[in-house]
């Protein structure tokens, strides 16, 4: 492990996607990442990962030897504008729009945007809007 902490309860405990081509999905989820302003954790041979997301090729010792299926990933956003900077980021690194930022109706205050990363996955950031969280993170040292 490159650094001496992690962080759990940032986006979601942890999500594994396998994916095709890592060159091209390190370079989608350090760009949208880096426009919600959670940076990448590590790299190793035939993987990545930032926070609760590890990402890695099929033949990576992490992996069964077998692409993950379509997923649906939700990012937590701090505001509306880290949304619209999520999409833009995105789109500037080789996604594909899945959805403008904008209002949804899933709840009020609900705004999000979302992206299809380069394996297909539909990729989101959400702001829930105003809110008081009992903290933004778990920070775990060693």
């Amino acid at each position: 492990m490159q650094v001496q902490e992690i962080f759990r309860g940032r986006l979601v405990d942890h999500i594994h996607l396998v994916v095709a081509d890592l060159d091209a999905s390190k370079r989608f989820y350090s760009a949208v990442l880096d426009a919600l302003g959670v940076p990448l954790g590590g790299e190793g041979p035939g993987f990545f990962w930032a926070d609760e997301l590890f990402v890695s090729t099929a033949d990576s010792p992490a992996a069964s030897g077998e692409r993950t299926g379509r997923v649906h990933l939700a990012f937590q956003a701090a505001d509306r504008a880290a949304v619209e900077r999520f999409h833009a980021a995105g789109l500037a690194a080789g996604g594909k729009d899945n959805g403008a930022p904008g209002k949804r109706n899933y709840h009020p205050g609900y705004y999000a945007a979302f992206l299809l990363d380069p394996d297909g996955n539909n990729i989101e950031a959400v702001y829930h809007g105003p809110g008081k969280k009992s903290a933004d993170a778990i920070r775990i040292t060693f």
